[in-house]
């Protein structure tokens, strides 16, 4: 794209946002100051997104009717995905009538259900991944479990930020797994994977930046999760050439596959130089939350500038760095944060408050950014200003 028109006018150049939470609150800033007309769309009002775009509206994204009446009255440019739980068969739909779903209605579609992004990048690309079954009933969930063998990793099909995820390590863990498995999906109960357990040394991030000049890797990120849901990343994170190459060959294999322009976030497993594929978010990761202080241009910008078909810049790099979630608890719809100014007398650090509007139970209401002479002392300095901020 090389035209792009003037927000609030007949000319505008409409981005729509599904979902618009901190990663796409930060989507729509770096849209905004290239001039793009925002409308971003959540279930729930006064989403981060919606607080910086230009319009914004509330619907139920899994309601195919209600989705595709919302998009056919807006007629953006583009179709922009930020979560999960959106119904993709009606961007499938969508794509087929000339809508440019980002980066494409078969990566959302596929990457939105881990059975198939699995089958897709192991059986069809033949992409190195552990040993792994899916079952839709108990008997079938234990048998499976049997058979991949203990430890190994269990989840719903379709869950985030950990949801209904866990570790069996013996046979009487089974049953509690299914039920919470059952009770973490995100469209209620429904199909599992079993996953072999791999021992691995480390797992990173491989932001994939798929453009109009072909592919562009930025070094790895390796992070940190509890119950499968980001605390910690850091960049970049140190690992042999033979196996960045084997990362870089996979993510690359995965996201040619998956097809379209943007930012993609590939998991891996890494074991020495050995790497396994994990899972591919086709939109800025939660780890990558890093790159708003690592470098230049965060994972944000490079998103939207693929997107639109626009160059991608030269990078450089303010690494070591780290990122730590703020991730607070409590029970309230007017959320008061403390100790602002102890975390920003740091050296070399940043803050992000997302602006989520309430909270119920742990939350992750923003990230903590840091640099240093060290990984481990990016991660010192970020949790270290994580926790100064409290809920007042």
């Amino acid at each position: 794209m090389d035209t792009i028109g003037t927000a609030h006018s007949r000319s505008a150049t409409k981005l729509v946002l599904l979902g618009s939470g901190e990663l796409g609150k930060e989507v729509a800033i770096e849209a905004i100051r290239l001039g793009i007309h925002v409308i971003a769309i959540d279930r729930y009002s006064n989403a981060p997104a919606m607080q910086v775009a230009q319009e914004s509206r509330v619907i139920n994204m899994l309601d195919p009717m209600e989705l595709e009446t919302v998009l056919r009255e807006i007629k953006p440019n583009f179709i922009v995905p930020e979560i999960e739980a959106i119904h993709t068969e009606t961007l499938v739909s969508l794509e087929n009538d000339g809508f440019k779903i980002i980066p494409s209605a078969k990566a959302v579609n596929l990457t939105m259900n881990r059975e198939g992004i699995r089958n897709f990048a192991n059986k069809e690309l033949g992409v190195k991944t552990s040993k792994y079954l899916f079952a839709e009933e108990l008997d079938q969930f234990a048998e499976a479990v049997k058979t991949i063998g203990l430890p190994c990793v269990v989840k719903p099909i379709m869950s985030s930020s950990g949801k209904g995820q866990s570790l069996i390590k013996n046979e009487s863990e089974i049953l509690k797994a299914w039920e919470y498995g059952q009770s973490g999906g995100r469209t209620g109960k429904g199909k599992m994977i079993i996953e072999e357990f791999i021992t691995f040394d480390f797992e990173i991030t491989l932001l994939t930046i798929r453009h109009a000049n072909g592919t562009t890797f930025l070094p790895p990120i390796g992070h940190r999760q509890v119950n499968g849901d980001f605390v910690e990343s850091w960049m970049p994170q140190q690992m042999t050439e033979i196996a960045l190459g084997r990362a870089k060959e996979i993510a690359e294999t995965v996201t040619v596959g998956l097809g379209g322009f943007g930012i993609f976030g590939v998991e891996l497993f890494v074991k020495g130089d050995e790497v396994y594929f994990s899972e591919v978010s086709p939109r800025p990761h939660d780890t990558g939350l890093v790159t708003l202080i690592s470098q230049n241009f965060s994972e944000f910008s490079l998103h939207v500038r693929a997107l639109l078909g626009l160059p991608i810049p030269d990078l450089r790099f303010y690494t070591p760095a780290a990122s730590s979630a703020l991730l607070l608890e409590g029970k309230t719809n007017d959320p008061k944060f403390v100790g602002l100014k102890r975390a920003l007398s740091l050296k070399d650090v940043d803050l992000r408050i997302f602006g989520k509007p309430e909270l119920d139970g742990k939350r992750r209401m923003g990230v903590c950014l840091a640099l240093d002479e060290t990984i481990e002392k990016a991660r010192i300095k970020a949790n270290a200003m994580r926790d100064c901020i409290t809920l007042a």
